[in-house]
């Protein structure tokens, strides 16, 4: 199941980047609980205005596709995410966007 949860994940892409939240290194750990998912995750910046947007798109993903009923998201800074935590290939893929 926390395979599925994780391959639901790797569906959701943060809109400013276009790459998704497992690549970015902003999923820190995921838990399955019975029917409960949790999910422990970061953000690029603290104040980012997109928690509302990752919050639908993760809840809705991963209740496709493990039918799970509920998904808690819990947003912590520690540590901080940087840049070190984006996965080789996310890595490549910035690289050839910026030319």
């Amino acid at each position: 199941m926390r395979d599925q949860v994780y391959q639901a994940l790797q569906k959701c892409y943060d809109p400013e980047l276009g790459l998704d939240v497992v690549s970015l290194g902003l999923i820190y750990d995921v838990t399955v609980d019975g029917p409960t998912v949790h999910v422990l995750m970061t953000l690029t910046t603290p104040g980012c205005p997109l928690v509302p947007y990752f919050r639908q798109d993760m809840e809705t993903k991963i209740n496709a596709a493990t039918g799970c009923t509920t998904v808690v998201i819990d947003v912590t800074f520690d540590p901080p995410w940087n840049p070190d935590k984006i996965s080789p290939e996310a890595r490549q893929q910035l690289t050839m966007l910026r030319g």
